[in-house]
Formats: C-alpha cells, sequence, structure tokens
C-alpha cells in the first residue's frame, strides 16, 4: 500500500516539473537570428569541371577507316571489344556488334568513330591500340596492349 502511494506521489512531482520547465519565460529563451532580405547570401559551390581524359583504347588511321565503313553501311552498328576466356594463354579479344551501348561500356570515339569497350574487359583492355591489317590471307583486327605479360605461340591469346 505503502508502495502505491509513494509511486503516485512520485508521478505528481514529475509531472509538476514538466510543467514548470515547459512555462520558460520568452525572456528567457536563447534568440532567434532571421536574416534580413539584404544581407549577402552564401557563395554558391561552383560545379566541378570535368577534364578530359586519355581514352581507355586509341584507333589506327587504318582502323578508324574501316570502323567507318563498317558504321555506315547498310545496318549501321556499333563495335563491342570485349575479352574472353579463351586460348593458349587465358584470354582473347572478342568484337560483337551491337545496336546500343550497355548500361557500363565505355564509350570510345576517335575521329568521328564509336567503338565500345565492354565494362568487364576494361581492365584488360585499357591502354591497348587498335589495328586493322590486310594481307594476302586475312584481314583483321589486331590489338597492340602493353598490359600484357604473355601470349601464345600464334597470338591468339594473351595473360595479364
Amino acid at each position: 500500500m505503502l508502495a502505491r502511494k509513494s509511486l503516485a506521489l512520485a508521478a505528481r512531482a514529475s509531472t509538476r516539473a514538466l510543467h514548470t520547465a515547459s512555462a520558460i519565460p520568452l525572456a528567457d529563451s536563447p534568440p532567434v537570428v532571421i536574416p534580413s532580405p539584404d544581407a549577402p547570401a552564401k557563395p554558391k559551390r561552383r560545379a566541378p569541371t570535368l577534364r578530359p581524359s586519355k581514352a581507355a583504347m586509341s584507333l589506327t588511321p587504318a582502323a578508324v577507316d574501316h570502323l567507318r565503313a563498317l558504321l555506315h553501311g547498310p545496318t549501321p552498328q556499333l563495335i563491342r571489344v570485349g575479352v574472353r576466356n579463351k586460348g593458349c594463354a587465358g584470354m582473347s579479344y572478342h568484337l560483337e556488334y551491337v545496336e546500343q551501348p550497355a548500361k557500363f561500356d565505355e564509350i570510345v570515339e576517335q575521329d568521328g568513330v564509336k567503338v565500345l569497350i565492354d565494362s568487364k574487359a576494361l581492365f584488360s583492355i585499357i591502354g591497348s591500340e587498335m589495328d586493322w591489317k590486310e594481307d594476302d590471307l586475312s584481314s583483321k583486327f589486331t590489338f597492340h596492349n602493353p598490359n600484357v605479360k604473355d601470349a601464345c605461340g600464334c597470338g591468339e591469346s594473351f595473360n595479364i
């Protein structure tokens, strides 16, 4: 019984303390600063400027000419360069025609010609040079990649 009375008294005392604490006169409240309309505004941050970066892959003039001929054909398509696990050394270049770039493809544009680089292959291809070679027996795109550590004897596959 005594415990109930002491709990009731404690509850009343805490309620009184709340009511008296919330009734602070305005003179004792902290000042509120309202900026005047003719006060100088904070300087706005400048938008970051994008600097041109080096392209992920460069194209030789022969490659640009051949790609331009492909893109101005009856069914203009883009070429995506990728890398597949294949060959003696482990990886080989893979070229495919696509209608549109994928979400994370890197777009390399040189002399009005666009080439896409598959996002999964970007670290294997970065810094490479794409060339077009024609001889009596074949015509193909070749890649000169400074990151290659090992290549097979036939030249079809490489390792980084």
